[in-house]
């Protein structure tokens, strides 16, 4: 793969986890997580706030960094190689969750939110993709 369309991938993907960690604001009132988050202790609820606001500002640094950073995710030292090492078992770990822990069995119905499942699982898959090809680019495997 030419060194240009891997920085075009990159800085793609940035602009894609700005876009989805935005989105993501909007997912506790699609799914309606007051009611659910109502019946837990305060402390449990507090403690999911922040693990979500925790994932929400990782997703949001991954964008910054894999935008304002191409040049620097792809110069081939060990800290790129590292970081977007770290960037691939994150979105991978989250394809797995998705497809082996997750029970969805209650999850909404409906077109609209099944379309954006796949539409999600694409995204951490192609996020996943992109950034093992800059690993591999990295370690210079390829």
């Amino acid at each position: 793969m030419k060194t240009e369309y891997l920085h075009v991938l990159i800085f793609l993907a940035g602009i894609a986890h700005m876009v989805l960690s935005i989105a993501s604001t909007f997912i506790p009132k699609a799914l309606e997580w007051h009611k659910s988050l109502n019946t837990l202790p305060v402390l449990l609820k507090q403690m999911f706030w922040a693990y979500a606001g925790y994932i929400l500002i990782i997703n949001f640094s991954f964008g910054l960094l894999s935008v304002l950073g191409t040049k620097e995710l792809l110069d081939r030292s060990f800290l790129a190689q590292y970081i977007t090492l770290f960037i691939t078992i994150y979105w991978f770990a989250r394809l797995l969750i998705q497809f082996f822990y997750f029970d969805t069995t209650q999850a909404p119905k409906g077109f609209w939110y099944k379309s954006g499942e796949i539409a999600l699982i694409l995204l951490f898959a192609l996020f996943t993709g992109i950034y093992f090809t800059a690993f591999l680019y990295n370690g210079t495997w390829i």
